[in-house]
């Protein structure tokens, strides 16, 4: 028995299961192509204050990533999961990208990472962010990644309408030397982002994406549509050209969008799919079989705790992530880069707590009750 804050100021008591789930399934996975967007392993030793470089422990990251592999999944790698822009700065960006490339390289493992111009620290010219993002796109493909063209604050601030987006990536696409995914970030995952593609209706919006892929559908392996907007996603994969693939960055609906209708489906490249790992693997080779009722039973459940994670500031959602990976086993402590694991309340993380061991995504239930015992403790509630 535990006892949790109730987020009223008292406490409940709860008790957790004693086993975890059982997984049987295993292989590759081969109706739809799934990205697990992963999270860094802060190095808790280190000096640093929130404004430092962060300091990784990259033993525990590149660990945490042979896990994703493992299971199947391929590795979406310096996307916002890794905190880009929330404590992961370009040059630690860099080092992961070149290091996590090596490592897909030894095991076989699948990786895509995330091309931005984060390495710009202040108001830029068009030409300076192309030219950030150039630097980034080269570094990619020296590693033998997919790129990942990610939605750029810079671009954002410097683009005055929609011609700024169409020539920008344009000129990207036609530098690429493979097919890249872009990547379309809404602003609730990064405020910044608002008005992204030259306006904020969101309809116009969308004919400038879809424009931007028409121009260039050879250079454009898929899209990640992150607007935690079900019906839009799906109106837009509709309207992509054959061959162009679309990867759901709906962490809200995520279930629904990969098992797809009568006119298609998405692939899926996810947040939540670092903590689901193991069970989000399962769950598509279940599908694989053509059974998408068994698919749905095992993953629609998780929604639940996908949307106290990814709930409102969404962008803090890589707190709750952390937390159930240092629960899980996969890393020794809660701490991140930029200090971000003060960014959610007490009551947040135990229901996160709570949800996943009700999944039973713990592989230990005992150590991840101990260790939310302590940090429990920390904060003072009596156990």
């Amino acid at each position: 028995m535990i006892r949790l804050p109730d987020g009223s100021g008292g406490v409940r008591e709860y008790s957790p299961r004693s086993e975890p789930l059982v997984l049987t399934t295993t292989g590759a996975l081969t109706s739809r192509t799934v990205f697990s967007a992963a999270h860094v392993v802060a190095d808790p030793y280190a000096d640093t204050t929130p404004d430092s470089p962060a300091a990784v422990d990259w033993d525990a990251t590149l660990a945490f990533r042979r896990h994703l592999w493992a299971q199947g999944l391929g590795v979406a790698e310096a996307m916002d999961t890794a905190q880009r822009g929330m404590g992961l700065d370009w040059a630690g960006a860099a080092e992961l990208i070149r290091r996590s490339a090596a490592e897909a390289k030894a095991v076989g493992g699948r990786i895509a990472c995330g091309v931005g111009t984060d390495q710009l620290t202040g108001p830029a010219d068009l030409a300076t962010v192309r030219a950030a993002y150039e630097e980034q796109l080269a570094l990619v493909e020296e590693t033998g990644s997919q790129a990942i063209l990610m939605a750029s604050r810079a671009l954002a601030a410097a683009a005055e309408g929609p011609e700024e987006y169409l020539d920008t990536y344009a000129h990207l696409l036609r530098q690429s030397s493979e097919p890249v995914i872009l990547h379309w970030l809404g602003p609730m995952f990064d405020p910044a982002l608002e008005g992204y593609w030259g306006s904020t209706d969101l309809d116009a919006a969308t004919s400038v994406f879809l424009d931007v892929i028409a121009a260039h559908p050879d250079k454009v392996d898929g899209i990640k549509v992150s607007l935690l907007d079900a019906q839009r996603e799906i109106d837009l994969r509709r309207r992509l050209p054959e061959g162009v693939r679309c990867y759901t960055g709906d962490d809200f609906n995520y279930p629904e969008l990969i098992a797809g209708d009568d006119q298609g489906f998405s692939h899926a490249l996810l947040g939540i799919f670092d903590p689901l790992g193991p069970l989000a693997a399962e769950a598509v080779r279940i599908l694989d079989t053509g059974d998408v009722k068994g698919f749905r039973e095992l993953l629609d459940p998780t929604v639940e705790l996908s949307r106290h994670l990814f709930q409102a500031p969404t962008r803090f959602y890589k707190t709750g992530v952390v937390l159930l990976a240092w629960l899980a086993g996969h890393q020794d402590h809660f701490t991140m880069v930029g200090g971000l694991q003060s960014a959610r309340s007490l009551p947040h993380l135990a229901r996160a707590y709570e949800l996943a061991d009700g999944l039973g995504l713990f592989p230990d239930p005992e150590l991840a009750e101990s260790r939310m015992t302590s940090l429990l403790t920390v904060y003072g509630v009596p156990q």
